[in-house]
């Protein structure tokens, strides 16, 4: 890019010199009411030029500086950013351990309630020969067996009172 800029302002300062040798005649220029000077008309469009070109640069200078500025606040920003980013992480991992320990928890809990169902799902049974009890557990056939037998029971019953009234 450099050497491009060279080569057109090269070309400008050789366009302006033959353009100067070739307007000598004087031209009068009046910059405020009542100031006015005379000089030939190249001298004067060479200094238009060269404040033109002083313009210029200034105003590059100027955006240049706004990109440096604006290029240490984006460093700035990204360097929180990362300092944020690596917080988040630390709590993230603290985070997944501390729901790693609930889930060992939650089995615990679990593994707790599953010995106090077989507690609570066995009985004591007690021989008059033996100083001590034997624990025999409960198991659902056992379970529906005595209700069916209960039932029955129950039932039988209730057919011989009927019966008894029947043959009143």
């Amino acid at each position: 890019m450099r050497p491009l800029n060279f080569v057109l302002i090269f070309i400008v300062c050789i366009g302006l010199v033959l353009f100067s040798l070739q307007n000598t005649e004087l031209a009068t220029i009046q910059l405020i009411e009542g100031v006015e000077f005379e000089a030939p008309l190249a001298i004067e469009l060479i200094a238009a030029t060269g404040v033109g070109a002083l313009l210029a640069w200034l105003f590059a200078l100027l955006s240049q500086l706004q990109r440096i500025v604006s290029a240490r606040q984006n460093m700035r920003q990204i360097r929180q950013q990362e300092q944020r980013i690596q917080e988040l992480e630390k709590d993230l991992q603290q985070v997944h351990q501390q729901g790693q320990r609930i889930q060992e928890l939650e089995g615990d809990v679990e593994q707790i309630h599953a010995e106090e169902k077989n507690n609570n799902s066995k009985t004591v049974v007690s021989t008059p020969n033996s100083p001590k009890p034997e624990v025999k557990p409960i198991t659902e056939s056992e379970n529906s067996t005595e209700n069916s037998t209960e039932n029955s029971t129950e039932n039988s019953t209730e057919d011989s009172e009927k019966q008894a009234d029947t043959v009143q």
